[in-house]
This record gives structure tokens, sequence and C-alpha cells, in this order.
């Protein structure tokens, strides 16, 4: 039961439950204007403590097709925060207006603690470098959608594997599923963190590679998770020149690649898929940000005991 549940961590649900989210989401992608009206007379209560463009307009759409509405700040300026007010404080007075918050904030653990004071159910849609569950269970979704099971795949992940919150949550979640295979393709300088090497991979006996050339690896890969590798996480510009190229998608790399493999992004895109891959069928990346809006209804409906 989800009913009344924070989520502040991808490993918050078991996989039995995320399985009850997906499928939701599924029969509302199915048939939307069936749950048209599903949240009229809820409130949904947005607190970005910073920027956002993606995740907030996925939630405030997907409440707004839900029949709700929203209030909220995307920015803490223009809120109580400038006055000093404390996350404790900020929750606690939003509970008395909203059914529901999500949470942005720049430091890690913020919507934790924000999580132990609030009376209504609370999402973190990202605390600094550390989790990013919406976009998980976004992933998630993407890859059963599309590929149709959750198990029994190769999944690469590519470019900044040391800083990207998205590609540690999204390996964390996928260490429940059985016969996961990780391949992971950086630079040596933005490799994987040691913990989640050490506490998930082989802790629990992940099948996993590493590698520094995309094209030595693409050829076996189910799903390739792209991601930005970043200038300025170089102390040397001159490496960062040298390496750069190697971890741009382009026609040429995805000739190598498998018919059926599929092409994640968590976007922003920059530079590191070439405009030409888009037409492409293999690229789902603007697929997997409407799939985000579908998950955050499913989600939202399960959070508040909608039928």
């Amino acid at each position: 039961m989800l009913k009344g549940r924070h989520l502040i961590d991808p490993m918050d649900f078991t996989t039995g439950e995320l399985e009850e989210i997906f499928e939701l989401a599924g029969d509302i992608i199915e048939d939307p204007v069936k749950y048209g009206d599903s949240m009229k007379g809820k409130l949904l209560a947005t607190l970005f403590y910073e920027p956002s463009t993606r995740t907030r307009f996925s939630f405030e759409a997907a409440m707004l097709r839900l029949g709700g509405q929203v209030i909220g700040f995307s920015e803490p300026g223009s809120s109580s925060v400038a006055k000093g007010e404390s996350v404790a404080d900020t929750i606690k007075t939003v509970a008395c207006y909203a059914d529901i918050a999500v949470m942005r904030h720049p430091k890690e653990g913020a919507p934790k603690i924000a999580s132990l004071y609030s009376e209504i159910p609370l999402i973190n849609a990202g605390d600094g470098g550390h989790q990013h569950p919406t976009q998980t269970l976004t992933d998630l979704l993407t890859i059963k959608t599309e590929k149709g099971r959750l198990g029994d795949l190769t999944i690469g992940f590519c470019g900044d594997l040391k800083f990207g919150r998205t590609v540690h949550s999204l390996i964390k979640a996928l260490s429940r599923y059985d016969n996961i295979r990780i391949v992971l393709i950086s630079p040596e300088e933005l490799k994987v963190p040691e913990y989640i090497r050490n506490e998930i991979l082989m802790k629990k006996k992940i099948d996993f590679t590493e590698a520094e050339r995309l094209e030595d690896v693409i050829g076996g890969l189910d799903i390739l998770y792209m991601t930005r590798v970043q200038k300025e996480r170089f102390f040397n510009e001159d490496d960062y020149i040298r390496l750069k190229d190697r971890f741009i998608l382009d026609s040429e790399k995805m000739e190598l690649a498998p018919e059926g493999m599929l092409v994640l992004h968590p976007l922003p895109r920059v530079n590191e898929i070439a405009v030409e891959i888009d037409s492409d069928p293999r690229a789902v990346y603007f697929k997997q940000a409407k799939y985000g809006m579908y998950v955050r209804m499913a989600l939202m409906l399960k959070l508040l005991g909608v039928r």
C-alpha cells in the first residue's frame, strides 16, 4: 500500500510496489481521458529550491492532466526561504494547504529532513548530486515499455559516471532485477564512484565491465544510457579536448549498434548525442520525457490513494 508514503530514494519502494506504479502508468497511457478528473479538488505544491524545467513541468503537467491544481515556487527567492525559513517549517506550512508536495533542493538530504516533518506525501525531485528517484522511475518505465522487461538486459552507461546522480540511482534500482549486465563507459577522470562499484555492483555480484571507448562495446548493448562529459569536471583542458569526442554518439557509432538497442538520456542534451540521431527509431529520449509525465501521474495517484 503506497497511500500516504514519501518517495525520497528509488529504493524506498519494493519491485512489487514499482510494478503497481508501472501498471497504472501503462493504463493511463492507454486511456488518459479515463483519469482526467481523478485529482479534481486535489492540490500539488511544487517546492523548487533550484532551477528546473523538465522535472517541474512534468509534475505540473501530470497534476493538471489528472484534473488537479498546482501551487508553489520555482526559485527560493520568491518564497519565505529568502527570509531564512527552514525546510521543516516550510513543509509544515505547505501541508496546511496542499495534498501532496514535490521538492527539489541543492543540499543532499534536505527532502529527507522535510519528509520527517511532513503530514502529506513528499516526493524528492532531486537533492544535490544524491538522488533523483522520479527520473529513475521514468527510466525504468521507458525500458519496461519499450523492451517489455526489466531483467535479462545489457545496459551501457556512457559519459559522466562520477557525478551523474541519474546514473547512480538507476544502477541501484536495476541491481534488484535478474540477469542484469552493466557496461561502464567513461574517461578515467569520470569513472563511477567506488561506493557504487563496491556497495552495489560487487556486493550484489552484478556482472559489470568498464571501457574507455564507446565503439568497443556498443555492439553488445540492449540499452545505451548517455550522459554529458562535462568540461568543468577536468583540471586539464587538453585532456577534455582529447577525450570528449570519444563520448559523442553519432551516426557512425550507431552503425555499430544492434538493431534493437535503445538510446536513453535524462536530458538536457548538449552535444553528446548528435542531432542526426533524433530521427533514428532507436532514439527514445524524447519519448522517455513523456513517460516521465505518465509515471508521475501514476505515482501521485498511488501516494494519495486515488482509485
